[in-house]
């Protein structure tokens, strides 16, 4: 559906038409969702994933006291990483596989998996099932990273326990045809722990270290371990940070909110209000690349001719929809 389909609905019966239709239907906000009565069940702790995480981020503190002695050449490599990392979540595994906000030819969905191998955050069609069953059941016992059960449960917590039974059971009764019928997503899923061992550890670790002589213990701590956690971190601030602090101008009756630091750390992702408000949008904002390099990669791509079919909402409906539910505080451009 692209933007002119989306102008002008006359009511909120056609608004709400217009989303449905949109949607990948599996994002949508399910309201008839119910937590079980009795009490919550006994959070596990998954002490391997905790003893991980430790050891990740003090290798990521050590590799930051390396960077005054580290070269140009082998930070500039490290900022590709993290960028490339990025895309393959933001423009891969949540604009094109979670929400299908646009279309990929072949060899851009085959870059995008590669550089979601590097990020090493769970494999496509996982990380799109989670991600739909958060939109679907938000701020619930549903949700993977229920922000309701505070900051650092949503940012990093969820990762370190035993999923809620909710949210297993909810995420087998999505449909996900679209994901299983994907060969790039399949083919990643089957190979993934190969991928993630060249693409996010060798490779990183390789370029600097072959081409301009860099030392493979700094190859290993800054390229790798500190770029890794960065992207880690900035990815689970839209989970944290952006469903908790910043202005709500489209509606306010959610919590995801408008976050310009989590705009600018997740390359676009921070726009949180919006996108939970119109999930399908490719830009996750109404104000296109502003603040937004994802979005500023998929018209790349388009130009290019290996995207297409960007779906988008007019400014009408977003203005329409800022008037009837937002905090006010909604301004164009």
């Amino acid at each position: 559906m692209t933007a002119t389909e989306t102008r002008n609905p006359n009511n909120q019966q056609n608004r709400d038409a217009v989303v449905a239709e949109t949607s990948t239907r599996d994002d949508v906000f399910d309201d008839s969702y119910k937590a079980k009565e009795g009490p919550k069940p006994r959070m596990r702790l998954v002490w391997r994933n905790v003893i991980l995480m430790v050891l990740l981020h003090a290798g990521a503190l050590y590799g930051l006291m390396l960077v005054p002695s580290t070269s140009a050449l082998t930070l500039a490599w490290t900022v590709v990483c993290f960028l490339l990392s990025a895309l393959g979540i933001t423009a891969g595994a949540h604009r094109l596989w979670s929400h299908k906000s646009y279309k990929a030819s072949t060899p851009l969905r085959v870059f995008l998996a590669l550089a979601n191998s590097m990020a090493f955050q769970n494999d496509i069609y996982e990380w799109a099932r989670d991600h739909r069953v958060h939109h679907k059941y938000s701020e619930t016992d549903a949700d993977p990273h229920n922000a309701l059960r505070g900051f650092f449960f949503a940012h990093i917590g969820w990762l370190l326990v035993r999923k809620h039974p909710d949210v297993i059971e909810k995420g087998k009764k999505l449909e996900l045809t679209d994901l299983k019928a994907d060969k790039v997503v399949m083919f990643q899923r089957k190979y993934y722990k190969l991928s993630v061992v060249l693409l996010c550890f060798l490779v990183p670790m390789w370029v600097p270290w072959y081409l301009w002589g860099e030392s493979l213990w700094v190859c290993y701590f800054i390229p790798v371990l500190m770029r890794y956690t960065l992207v880690l971190n900035a990815t689970w601030l839209v989970n944290s940070a952006a469903h908790m602090w910043g202005n709500r101008p489209y509606d306010h009756n959610i919590n995801p909110s408008e976050n310009r630091f989590v705009a600018f750390s997740a390359i676009g992702e921070g726009f949180h209000n919006y996108h939970h408000t119109f999930p399908f949008d490719y830009a996750t904002s109404e104000f296109g690349i502003k603040m937004n390099i994802t979005t500023a990669f998929i018209d790349l791509m388009c130009f290019l001719g290996l995207a297409k079919d960007c779906k988008r909402v007019s400014h009408e409906l977003v203005s329409a929809r800022a008037q009837r539910t937002g905090d006010g505080s909604h301004k164009t451009g």
